[in-house]
């Protein structure tokens, strides 16, 4: 028996984080996002914003640690794995900035098939920037369309997680993956 490959996606600030965090906390399998540490390692190579100076490389890098985690995810038989971000999201956020992309990209998401993908919607009240984040509240927005946009291109059914504490959300994740 295969495990089940979950994905957790919105735009920046939603608290997918957050939530993959309290995942963690309660004992289940999860991959956290990767874009966080390639732009750290960008700043260290004095590069701020390697998407805003090259969105193509960092695109690739993102999809070559997706495409890992993907295969890592496998790993894990006979498990719920969550994931912070899928591959469908580098996409999204090249149609965001309106660059085009490679067909490796496209099939990498034709062949990297995720079960089910919850979908974060932007929160204003938990919205905030930081040093990896830089968009505006606006941009978020945009973002989040473009994402389920890409999502919904690849034919899933995104289930749209409600506005609520961590705990709670955490909580109708797990209960809909118990139906």
């Amino acid at each position: 028996m295969s495990n089940k490959k979950i994905v957790i996606t919105g735009g920046p600030g939603t608290g997918k984080s957050t939530l993959i965090n309290e995942l963690i906390k309660r004992g289940h399998t999860c991959l956290e996002e990767i874009s966080r540490q390639v732009i750290l390692d960008a700043q260290k190579n004095g590069i701020d914003q390697l998407f805003l100076k090259n969105p193509m490389l960092f695109s690739e890098l993102l999809l070559k640690g997706r495409k890992k985690q993907f295969i890592e995810a496998n790993l894990f038989t006979k498990q719920t794995v969550f994931l912070d971000r899928g591959i469908p999201d580098i996409l999204a956020y090249m149609d965001y900035i309106g660059d085009s992309y490679p067909q490796q990209f496209i099939e990498a998401c034709k062949t990297n098939l995720y079960d089910v993908v919850f979908v974060l919607k932007p929160w204003k009240s938990i919205y905030t920037i930081d040093n990896e984040r830089y968009e505006s509240f606006e941009q978020a927005k945009k973002i989040h369309d473009c994402l389920v946009n890409t999502y919904q291109t690849y034919n899933y059914q995104l289930i749209d997680v409600p506005f609520d504490t961590v705990e709670n959300r955490a909580d109708y994740i797990l209960n809909i993956l118990k139906t």
